[in-house]
């Protein structure tokens, strides 16, 4: 910002020994040349625009109580700044007398130079934290002044420096984020969404009240936004704290997004409601057929348990039926969670009634398989030319004449197929002539009706 981090320090040295025309004529050149410097970053902090803004703004809280101190240290500081020019003054005056100076010259400038020699009146205006008690007057080496300068110095542009970076990044962040606010709302009023209706709604009126109060905040105390950095000396070493504007911006992004979430729902709210309507349709074909099913399981199936079958949900229609009500009259920020909630539901009903109808026809499924079964041993039976063995028709007739009657007994049948099937694995056994069985070809056998079942 053009102002200097703190004056050149002076380079002379105690009181000693008088200096030569040398010595005095090289301490004043570095007098020149820092009476310039320090002119310069006291101009420069004048011009600040950090500190016009804080002579023109209404400040509060932290802000205000140092910048009333900060007012007295620049004011104390041109003071400073006019003795150590008067001291300045007074030594080239002397140091002009003369082209070869004499001993008194020389001494004199000595003391100037490296004495306390500068007197600095009016010590009330001196800010207690800074120079401790007041005292009716102080003297300074100029050293010692440009030391007390810089310390002054270093603490008034702190504090603008610091005053001056809130100012700069967070209103115009504020009001950007303002100005999407207004969009969002707007965009949100066209879709129902509005406070005391809808959530969304609600955190936009929180939103807005937040915003107009952060930036009036941060216009009167903007210290009080201010994070000094960890272990920086530097004039303004820190940064904005913009925690709260983060919060409001995070807040407004969830809010667009649901606002999106509300105009995705208008776009395709009638797509979704045909896809409701037809899984509720299916769920309750499903649950038909399940009803037919038990009716059917309850008249050929004796002896087994076969759970009821609930009809179709009425609170799912009803629902539905509101959904479309709230399509028709606009009201998406309704309609939004409704269709999510509905379209959840709908297919866990259409899963509970394809449970219900497993669950149901589960009886004609142990029918069906018990069948095969029997069929398949007849086709091994066949294939083996043991079709006309008496004891293997009778047993295939007793299991057949218990699956295909109504009700069929299901174990009582699934006893007379097993009998069936160890009857056909005892003929397929080879047996030796004289002794017993091969075993080899016992377990040849039982491996392959094992195969078989």
């Amino acid at each position: 910002m053009g102002v200097a981090g703190s004056f050149p320090s002076f380079a002379g040295r105690p009181p000693g020994p008088v200096m030569d025309r040398e010595e005095a004529d090289r301490a004043l050149a570095r007098l020149g040349a820092e009476h310039e410097a320090i002119e310069t970053s006291l101009l420069a902090l004048q011009d600040h625009a950090g500190r016009r803004l804080l002579e023109g703004a209404e400040l509060t809280g932290v802000t205000r109580e140092r910048w009333a101190t900060t007012e007295q240290s620049i004011t104390l500081l041109w003071g400073y700044f006019d003795a150590y020019a008067g001291a300045l003054s007074e030594a080239r005056a002397i140091r002009a007398r003369r082209r070869h100076p004499n001993r008194e010259d020389l001494t004199a400038l000595t003391d100037l130079l490296r004495g306390e020699s500068v007197t600095v009146a009016n010590p009330d205006a001196v800010p207690p934290s800074v120079a401790g008690p007041a005292r009716l007057s102080e003297r300074f080496s100029l050293q010692e002044l440009v030391a007390r300068m810089n310390e002054l110095y270093a603490r008034s542009l702190d504090m603008v420096v610091s005053s001056d970076s809130v100012w700069s990044a967070l209103p115009a962040r504020i009001d950007l984020l303002a100005a999407e606010l207004h969009r969002t709302r707007s965009l949100a009023h066209s879709v129902g969404v509005r406070p005391g209706e809808h959530p969304a709604g609600d955190d936009l009126a929180e939103i807005t009240e937040e915003l107009a109060t952060l930036r009036v905040q941060v216009i009167s105390d903007p210290l009080a936004f201010w994070l000094p950095g960890p272990g920086s000396a530097a004039p303004g070493g820190g940064r904005p704290d913009t925690s709260r504007y983060d919060r409001a911006a995070r807040a407004l992004e969830d809010v667009r997004r649901e606002i999106e979430a509300v105009l995705t729902v208008r776009q395709d709210a009638e797509a979704r409601l045909v896809r409701l309507r037809d899984v509720l349709s299916r769920a309750d074909r499903t649950l038909t057929e399940a009803r037919a099913a038990r009716g059917e399981v309850l008249a050929k199936i004796a002896a087994s348990e076969v759970p009821a079958v609930s009809g179709p949900p009425t609170a799912l229609q009803e629902r539905l039926a509101a959904a479309s009500e709230h399509r028709r009259y606009a009201q998406w920020h309704r309609l939004s969670p409704l269709l999510e909630s509905l379209e959840q539901e709908a297919e866990d009903e259409l899963l509970r009634a394809r449970e219900s109808l497993t669950s149901v026809t589960a009886p004609l499924a142990v029918r069906a398989e018990l069948r095969g079964r029997l069929d398949a041993y007849k086709a091994k039976v066949a294939r083996h030319g043991l079709a006309e063995d008496p004891v293997l028709i009778e047993r295939y007739d007793a299991a057949r004449r218990m699956l295909w009657s109504a009700p069929c007994d299901l174990r009582v049948a699934e006893q007379a197929v097993l009998r069936y099937q160890h009857a056909v694995a005892d003929m397929l056994t080879p047996r030796r002539p004289d002794g017993p069985q091969d075993r080899r070809g016992a377990g040849t056998g039982m491996g392959e009706e094992g195969e078989t079942r």
